[in-house]
């Protein structure tokens, strides 16, 4: 399609280019080579020059305002949105200059023509001689600028976070690997061996977290150590006393291997499964590993003799590494996690307004391409990203901020968090909103009505002249010259462009039906109905009217997202602009006017033009009419929300000024009821939430770091006593009382965390009763069994699909470690210098594993496999008082220690992995089906609830979604995506694990999640029922009823056939149709109103006629009755005469009633859809039940 290019200006007027593309406008002196090519254009408008009487607004690094531009009509049929008043909110200052809402132009495009130019130059040399010097030269030139880019790489990977986090956690473990190599330091430790321990802790626990995280890891290993040091002193006193006092040693070793064995791992297996904390796997590891130590390795214990020589050197060691770690950690490079929680909070915000205007500019273009695009979900993934930083840093923070007293600040530093996760929850039904509006065009681009209103059949997409709805090209035809002639059919939407320059219209240009009044307002007034012959024509007079304030709206919500919240590093400080509230306010306060205006206009437009439509043509209109005014009151949705957003940033803003002053340490007296400000609560109240006595308890979400439990305990204790209780007087109490006691106690240690800590301890105990075992003991200790232990509490993981992912990294990270060992001691000869510096670079390597690639388990396996090799081969040629001849002593045998760490690390994995796969496994897939049908059993049951009906039964007062409740169902959901990830890595013979399908089921439901939060928003915030409301309401409940009936059953049958894994029927309940029937009753309301009004009309003015007959017959010596108790009286009359079929004419009903019934009609066909959807993704993978099956066999 033809464009014109401003490019100059002379006597005449601009100058106009042809080209093709969008439209751009731009200004600067003539040329006189005309035409140009595209290249030469663009070059020419990038170039930085200020081009003079056309001055630029810089609004942002994201648009410009431009003060001189225009739009023609003619060009290629385009008509542009005018201009609305739209509020800058850097300085509260209107303005109706010109704006966009997508970015300005960057380098991208002159990157790519560099490229091309670039890649000319190599074709070029290319071509020339093949044995020519530059030929020949270039090998050398390519090895040299690759040693030159590789160390340039690396020195900017050290100057970054991680590249420092790296260098921190090399130096710790060279620090901790000198208290093994200097004489003194390890003098200090003793003379046994195993002093490699100090570098193992500054592994687990290494230096590369933030302040918060190591605060909260030394607390956690103070624990660790004062666990592992009660459990070895009572292990070894039990001994002691059976074993000698009492001389009953094999009784002694049966109690050590009962209750501090099996007792003791397992407990630190079962605090492992409840708190699903990183930092508390690694402080039970450290447990286990001095417990081990003690317990098993030393003969103190086994010999009942008293010698607490081994378990003084192992906490010297461990309070050694905590300390070298945490020095490191604080005195080089520090980081805070308020300074990357803000950071990112900054990232959040300003993805979400790339996500404002993206949505917002497709809704408004009609095209649903942008939000597939990739800079779209460039964007989304952008904010996943820092909420997930968020999240994890969070209580981070916490720590900090107990620690230096800011108590008050945290509580703020949430609610932001808090905040951004609720306008992000808008964004998603802004976006539902659109895809509901885009759903319907496409269902309407296909059919075209005559002038008549009646439908001309179907028209076939590649038939339409000009560029369909989702044409790749730009789409820009007006709403009024679509309707010029009836003769030329366009049903795909007439697209705003909005592209390039969206200037206003010439002034003067013809627009039938329309004509704006010269006020400031952006709605308009018409002079004659619009013969609608599409639903997108309903779009584009919306647009027409509503367009220009929902583009203000959103420029202004973005571009205070946009804004940095926080200045700039290292700290971080809250830099909210003072304009940006009364801004926000002005510009929702323009917006809710011509919101209001708008809408009026576009139902007195759709009534006007009502009676020469047919039923469901009406049906179609009146559905795009409900979209659009949905999605404009979820975009007034999201200023509210914005506007809470900033209040929680002043107070942030305030409470960090007055931090010094206002310190306080509360949480230290834990013994106070009130757990406001407990360093463990994390159910604080947010500043913005006033929750009444009488409301609704709040939800509670699952923990962050909790995985779902699959079949909740309200499903199953029905089940364990319904038996019982049909029994009644027949069955006897005392037995009741004992059998359901007993089954409760058994179900409590049928949990998923009893059971785990019970099979871990139990394993641990049959792996330790070797070391205890006289004719199995001297085996244990050749092999080293202490280390398979080790490995084997390690490897232990909730599910079976973690326990493989880690068995594998631990698997080769050993075989990697103790080949480094190999090479390392060659090279070195033992030389302690040597050994520190290629340790060092061992080190290095590693945890750039650990820390830049985030593979833990791989950099970490592998550098202890080198450290429990290394190191100890070293510590025993030091003439140690341990028995250590069977690997050498003082010369140690090479080969044979790391034989003997390598067979005993495989040995652990894989007794690990056996126990974890037999022994009361408990299955990531298992877990993903029962969570993901208990999700969707709730899902049905929160719909069932009535988003309407609880309206009308509390005037208002609630909603249908509880407190929290969204925030949990969408925890949950994303729990369920790491018990996806997690069951791919699970072996089955069934094969594998459906990992495409299952995601894109999970896709689904979050977009019915989305569905949810939208009608929530709906149903929020609507002061009260206006009559017609209520009037409607009451007449639909039955449809109301059976379609959430309908939709609760549908979700229960999915559930069923995802938790039993059986194949669906054909004959599944349609919602569809369901819905069809509440819209059919819908309609027969409005013509039943329209002729009940009527026949209320006609009738009341017959008796008035009579009345006033039968007055002027009896003269007029009394005055005549007042006219609201005669209205009433002739009403009543009227209904007893019509029936009752006559009293919904007596209520006043208006158009804008009908937006609650058809925004909750249209919630549910987008919840339909996704179901369908659902449905057929378990159909492919259960299958679907032939007719002539037999299943009685």
């Amino acid at each position: 399609m033809a464009f014109q290019l401003t490019v100059g200006t002379s006597a005449k007027g601009p100058l106009l280019l042809p080209m093709t593309g969008p439209l751009i406008s731009t200004h600067g002196p003539a040329h006189s080579g005309f035409p140009w090519n595209k290249r030469e254009c663009m070059a020419w408008m990038t170039a930085p020059r200020s081009p003079p009487n056309s001055p630029r607004l810089p609004l942002s690094k994201f648009g410009t305002l431009h003060s001189n531009t225009s739009c023609d009509l003619k060009l290629g049929g385009y008509c542009k949105l005018r201009n609305g008043t739209f509020v800058i909110p850097t300085t509260g200052e209107r303005s109706r200059r010109q704006f966009t809402l997508r970015h300005a132009p960057t380098g991208l495009e002159n990157a790519n023509n560099n490229s091309d130019l670039s890649r000319n130059d190599d074709d070029d040399e290319s071509s020339s001689g093949m044995f020519s010097r530059k030929t020949l030269a270039k090998p050398f030139r390519y090895a040299t600028h690759g040693l030159l880019e590789a160390c340039l790489n690396l020195y900017k990977f050290l100057g970054t976070p991680k590249g420092r986090g790296v260098l921190k956690c090399t130096l710790a473990y060279v620090l901790a690997s000198l208290m093994t190599f200097i004489e003194p330091a390890s003098d200090f430790l003793g003379k046994r061996d195993g002093k490699h321990v100090v570098a193992t802790i500054t592994v687990y626990f290494h230096p590369a977290r933030s302040a918060g995280s190591m605060i909260e890891a030394t607390l956690i290993a103070i624990v660790a150590v004062a666990y592992a040091a009660v459990v070895s002193l009572s292990s070894m006193a039990t001994s002691v006393f059976v074993g000698s006092v009492l001389d009953k040693p094999t009784l002694a070793h049966i109690l050590v291997l009962v209750f501090f064995v099996a007792g003791g791992f397992g407990f630190i297996g079962w605090v492992k499964q409840r708190m699903n904390n990183p930092l508390v796997n690694v402080g039970g590891t450290l447990a286990s590993l001095a417990i081990i130590s003690v317990v098993t390795r030393e003969n103190a214990t086994f010999a009942s003799v008293w010698d607490n020589t081994k378990m003084v050197q192992v906490f010297k060691m461990l309070v050694i590494g905590i300390t070298i770690t945490a020095s490191v950690n604080l005195l080089l490079w520090r980081t805070f996690a308020r300074d990357t929680l803000r950071k990112a909070m900054g990232t959040s915000s300003t993805s979400l307004g790339e996500m404002l205007s993206y949505v917002t500019h497709s809704f408004l273009s009609g095209k649903e391409e942008e939000l597939l695009s990739e800079q779209f979900s460039s964007s989304v993934s952008v904010y996943h990203t820092s909420y997930t930083t968020m999240t994890n840093v969070l209580r981070e923070a916490k720590y900090e901020h107990y620690f230096l007293g800011h108590e008050r600040v945290y509580s703020l530093d949430k609610a932001v968090y808090k905040s951004i996760e609720t306008l992000a929850q808008s964004i998603g039904g802004l976006k539902s909103a659109a895809n509901t509006q885009f759903a319907l065009l496409r269902e309407s681009a296909a059919t075209a009505v005559d002038p008549d209103g009646q439908r001309t059949g179907d028209v076939s997409p590649t038939s339409i002249g000009p560029p369909t709805l989702f044409s790749p090209s730009l789409l820009s035809r007006s709403f009024s010259s679509s309707l010029k002639s009836g003769l030329g059919r366009h049903p795909a939407l007439s697209a705003i462009d909005e592209a390039t320059d969206e200037g206003s219209s010439q002034e003067g240009s013809p627009r039938p039906f329309v004509r704006r009044s010269n006020s400031e307002s952006n709605a308009t007034q018409t002079t004659q109905p619009a013969v609608f012959r599409t639903s997108s024509d309903i779009f584009s007079l919306f647009i027409e009217l509503l367009g220009p304030s929902m583009k203000s709206l959103a420029f202004t919500l973005s571009e205070i997202l946009r804004e940095p919240a926080f200045g700039a590093a290292p700290h971080y400080v809250v830099n909210l602009n003072d304009n940006f509230r009364p801004s926000l306010m002005d510009a929702l306060g323009l917006y809710n006017e011509a919101r209001g205006k708008a809408l009026n206009e576009l139902y007195k437009n759709i009534e006007l033009g009502r009676p020469n439509y047919s039923d469901d043509l009406k049906a179609d209109f009146e559905e795009v009419a409900a979209a659009c005014g949905h999605f404009s009151f979820s975009l007034q949705t999201f200023g509210e929300e914005m506007s809470k957003y900033l209040d929680v940033l002043d107070d942030l803003k305030h409470a960090a000024e007055d931090g010094k002053a206002g310190r306080s340490w509360e949480w230290l007296r834990f013994w106070r009821k009130n757990r406001a400000h407990s360093l463990f609560n994390t159910a604080t109240t947010l500043p913005y939430e006033h929750r009444d006595q009488d409301q609704e308890s709040l939800v509670r979400p699952i923990r962050r770091s909790q995985l779902p439990k699959g079949i909740p305990s309200t499903m199953t204790s029905h089940r364990d006593t319904y038996s019982w209780q049909l029994a009644g007087d027949e069955a006897n109490k005392h037995v009741s009382r004992f059998a359901q006691g007993l089954l409760r106690w058994a179900r409590r240690w049928a949990r998923d965390d009893f059971r785990f800590g019970l099979k871990v301890g139990i394993g641990a105990m049959l792996w330790a009763m070797l070391a205890f075992i006289p004719s199995t003991r001297p085996t244990y200790s050749h092999w080293r069994g202490e280390w398979g232990l080790l490995s084997f509490m390690v490897v232990c993981s909730m599910t079976v699909g973690a326990s493989n992912t880690t068995g594998i990294s631990r698997f080769i990270g050993t075989v990697f470690g103790t080949a480094l060992f190999l090479v390392n001691w060659t090279v070195s000869d033992g030389n302690p210098v040597v050994l520190a510096i290629l340790g060092g670079f061992v080190a290095f390597y590693n945890f750039v594993v650990i820390v830049a690639r985030g593979n833990a388990p791989l950099g970490r396996t592998a550098l202890l496999a080198y450290n429990v090799t290394a190191l100890y081969a070293y510590s025993i040629s030091q003439r140690v008082d341990d028995d250590d001849d069977d690997e050498g002593g003082m010369n140690p045998y090479i080969g044979e220690i790391a034989l003997h760490r390598s067979l005993a690390v495989t040995a652990g994995i894989i007794y690990g992995l056996f126990v974890c796969r037999v022994v009361w496994p408990i299955s990531a897939r298992k877990k993903f089906k029962e969570g993901l049908s208990v999700l969707y059993l709730q899902m049905g049951l929160i719909w069932k609830r009535g988003p309407l009906a609880i309206l009308l039964r509390s005037d208002c007062t609630r909603s249908y979604l509880k407190s929290g409740e969204q925030v949990a169902l969408q925890r949950y959901a994303s729990r369920l995506e790491t018990l996806r990830r997690a069951a791919a890595s699970e072996f089955e013979l069934r094969g594998p694990f459906p990992f495409d399908t299952v995601g894109r089921i999970l896709a689904a439901t979050n977009r019915i999640l989305d569905a949810f939060y939208a009608m929530s928003l709906v149903t929020q915030r609507r002061g009260h029922l206006s009559d017609g409301e209520r009037e409607l309401l009451l007449f639909t409940a039955k449809e109301r009823a059976v379609l959430c009936d309908r939709i609760c059953h549908v979700f229960q049958v999915l559930a069923s056939s995802i938790m039993l894994e059986y194949p669906m029927t054909e004959s599944i309940p349609s919602v569809t149709h369901t819905r069809d029937r509440l819209l059919g009753k819908i309609f027969w309301f409005r013509k039943e109103h329209a002729a009940a009004g009527a026949a209320l009309a006609a009738v009341e003015g017959s008796i008035i006629a009579d009345e006033a007959t039968s007055a002027m017959g009896m003269g007029s010596s009394r005055p005549p009755p007042p006219p609201a108790p005669r209205r009433r009286s002739s009403e009543a009359s009227v209904v007893d005469k019509l029936g009752d079929w006559a009293r919904i004419g007596a209520v006043t009903v208006e158009e804008r009633d009908y937006a609650l019934l058809y925004a909750y009609a249209l919630v549910t066909g987008q919840v339909a859809e996704e179901l369908k959807m659902v449905e057929k993704e378990i159909e492919n993978l259960y299958g679907v039940f032939p007719d002539d099956v037999n299943l009685l066999e």
